[in-house]
């Protein structure tokens, strides 16, 4: 999976395409998961997106997934679950300190996002992990979340 993850970053404006492609697909069916229920979808949601995540940017699953900010680099493969940047102990050849046979997660970041048509969201400051959402589907927390925004409830 390391390989994979450290592919996807390399990558990052393909995958980024892909996103862009995905996503208004996840949002036209919108009425669809909000007719099945959004309980009854989110465990097979949460499935698939542990296989597609997972297999390719060694997803975390916590919940609140923003490879699209990130150069396509999980940053919960930090092995301190830093979040906004690295902390300081990036070696001199951009490895961890805490893993020093891991390149820095922040470093693949960095380089991926620079590739990306919306390389600047790398600075937005991203707020704490809510743990209580850990393992759920982010897929459908973003459309959710866009929905509530829309028409005003929390579908």
């Amino acid at each position: 999976m390391y390989s994979l993850r450290l592919l996807a970053s390399k990558n990052a404006r393909v995958f980024e395409i892909a996103y862009n492609l995905f996503d208004p697909i996840v949002r036209v069916l919108a009425p669809l998961w909000r007719g099945i229920g959004y309980a009854r979808i989110e465990k097979p949601f949460a499935v698939f997106e542990v296989w597609s995540k997972g297999l390719m940017f060694d997803c975390q699953m916590c919940g609140k997934c923003i490879l699209s900010s990130t150069g396509m680099s999980c940053p919960m493969n930090c092995p301190k679950n830093i979040r906004n940047g690295p902390c300081g102990g990036v070696k001199a050849n951009g490895n961890c300190e805490v893993d020093p046979d891991m390149r820095c997660v922040w470093v693949d970041a960095w380089a991926g996002s620079q590739q990306m048509k919306g390389g600047d969201k790398i600075k937005t400051i991203q707020p704490p992990v809510d743990y209580s959402i850990q393992g759920t589907s982010a897929w459908l927390r973003h459309v959710r979340g866009d929905l509530a925004a829309k028409d005003g409830n929390g579908a």
